[in-house]
């Protein structure tokens, strides 16, 4: 199918563009461009495309085009692997439909489940869900799928990786078959992900967005090989340098990110971590004050991050290389969106190099390397921010009340002097804080048997039962970080079962 340019030319009601218009959107993505059409003509359709092209409103526009709002019926279902990702496409749907008078509710483990069988009771007539929790509802028969038309499978190799097969098959098998249309979406087609399209859905025409279309140009990839015990220096003369508006730092494990954030406050910087273990009510908050900028560092699990869709992020730092490359691409796609620049910078240790090779092999495209910055590039850096600010200021005009006392400074002082003593004032030194972070065993790269097994790290979907794996497990040594010098110290059963997720 040809790719249309403009969402006018999609086929799409008034209202809907309405919503697009006020968005600020008038060019489709290939995902979207391919894909409403053939929602809206009634087609089952697999969507093969990575996060960040846009499959929400590749999906939203024709199930929110198809709802009757005069019934009070819940009509369209969609399932996200995460909490994050559910709330996320709940809002954009929510975006997309500001028009259509469409209720929507998003259903999630960690929330009161009285709450949202209130909400329930409400009539809402999407409903965006993790699939323990929609399961949980489903027992309650507090959600009723009977006048369900639509299901849409967000991310479903994700949902795969985490162990919702069989919840996903449980919830397809309670839509009635006829007249329901499905729609999924995946970065990738396993085995048991094809095998659900073909016993679910009818005839389903598959729009693929090549890889060259997703691994976007506009993000500069470059790797730092560093020892363990060096890399938060590394990290922090990175964000003096770059000075990155929005930020956002992986780690591999939940006890990482809590170290980490910590120690970058420690150090000065406005950061703050997010994990599954955190309440909703505060995850929910640091997202909103990373997407306002009172925080400029988010750290951040890869499943804590999964679908997030944050405007204006313009560095990621893989402090911790990622367990695969379809990890690692999922998290550099947090960053050159919307046709805007961003940097991607993965820390590698020694021992790590050859996990190196097997993403650039996967994703077909080189990492430059960097050499590790020292302590004076590191000051550098923020000088040159400074005197950036300083020339904004000076191109404002905005001086008056300033000039005379500038004119009496410089009459007792030297114009050099008196510039730097500005500079020197308003720049980020080094900050030698003393920190402490538990180091991390070096990530074990998986071997070619593994990967002609179908191995996955701890808790993903293996035939009939988790794989094992290494999970990130963590040694017992920490380290102390001083400025620029440290010293080193059976799968989930469901069938329509309660769970939570």
């Amino acid at each position: 199918m040809k790719n249309l340019a403009t969402f006018k030319d999609l086929g799409i009601g008034q209202d809907l563009m309405r919503s697009i218009s006020k968005m600020g959107f008038e060019e489709a993505t290939p995902i979207q461009s391919q894909t409403i059409p053939l929602a809206l003509e009634g087609n089952d359709v697999i969507g093969q495309a990575q996060t960040g092209t846009g499959k929400t409103a590749a999906f939203g526009i024709p199930l929110i085009e198809k709802i009757d709002v005069k019934s009070d019926n819940v009509q369209g279902i969609v399932i996200a692997p995460t909490r994050e990702l559910a709330i996320q496409v709940s809002e954009e749907l929510n975006k997309i439909g500001q028009f259509n008078r469409i209720r929507i509710l998003p259903i999630y483990g960690g929330q009161d489940i009285s709450r949202q069988i209130r909400s329930l009771k409400k009539h809402p007539h999407i409903i965006v869900g993790t699939p323990g929790r929609v399961i949980d509802h489903i027992n309650r028969r507090t959600l009723r799928l009977n006048n369900v038309h639509t299901v849409v499978l967000d991310e479903a190799d994700e949902m795969l990786n985490m162990g919702f097969i069989e919840d996903i098959e449980a919830i397809l098998k309670g839509v009635p078959e006829e007249g329901r249309q499905t729609l999924l979406f995946s970065a990738t087609m396993p085995g048991p992900i094809q095998r659900i399209a073909e016993r679910f859905m009818q005839n389903p025409q598959v729009v693929k967005v090549k890889s060259k279309e997703v691994t976007t140009p506009n993000i500069q990839q470059y790797y730092v090989e560093v020892h363990e015990r060096n890399k938060f220096d590394v990290l922090t003369r990175l964000l003096d340098i770059q000075s990155p508006e929005l930020a956002i730092i992986f780690g591999r494990t939940k006890r990482r990110v809590d170290e980490l954030s910590e120690a970058l406050t420690l150090r000065g910087y406005a950061a703050e971590g997010i994990h599954g273990d955190l309440s909703q009510a505060k995850r929910i908050s640091v997202l909103r004050k990373f997407k306002e900028g009172s925080i400029e560092v988010l750290v951040a699990t890869d499943v804590a991050a999964r679908g997030l869709d944050i405007s204006g992020v313009t560095h990621v730092y893989n402090f911790d290389i990622p367990q695969d490359p379809e990890s690692y691409v999922h998290r550099i796609g947090r960053t050159g969106r919307a046709g805007k620049h961003g940097l991607a910078m993965s820390f590698v240790t020694p021992r790590e190099m050859g996990q190196l090779k097997n993403i650039e092999n996967t994703t077909k495209r080189k990492m430059d390397k960097m050499k590790p910055p020292t302590l004076d590039e590191a000051l550098e850096g923020q000088q040159k921010v400074t005197i950036e600010k300083l020339v904004s200021m000076i191109e404002s005009n905005n001086l008056a009340y300033y000039t005379r006392a500038a004119e009496e400074l410089l009459e007792e002082h030297d114009s050099v002097s008196v510039v730097a003593a500005a500079i020197k004032m308003m720049t980020k030194e080094p900050d030698a804080t003393p920190v402490k972070l538990t180091e991390e065993a070096p990530l074990r790269v998986k071997r070619e048997r593994d990967n002609r097994s179908g191995s996955r790290d701890r808790g993903r979907y293996k035939g009939n039962q988790p794989a094992r794996g290494r999970g990130g497990n963590n040694s017992n040594r920490s380290r102390q970080s001083n400025g620029g010098s440290r010293q080193s110290g059976g799968t989930r059963r469901s069938n329509f079962r309660k769970s939570e997720q």
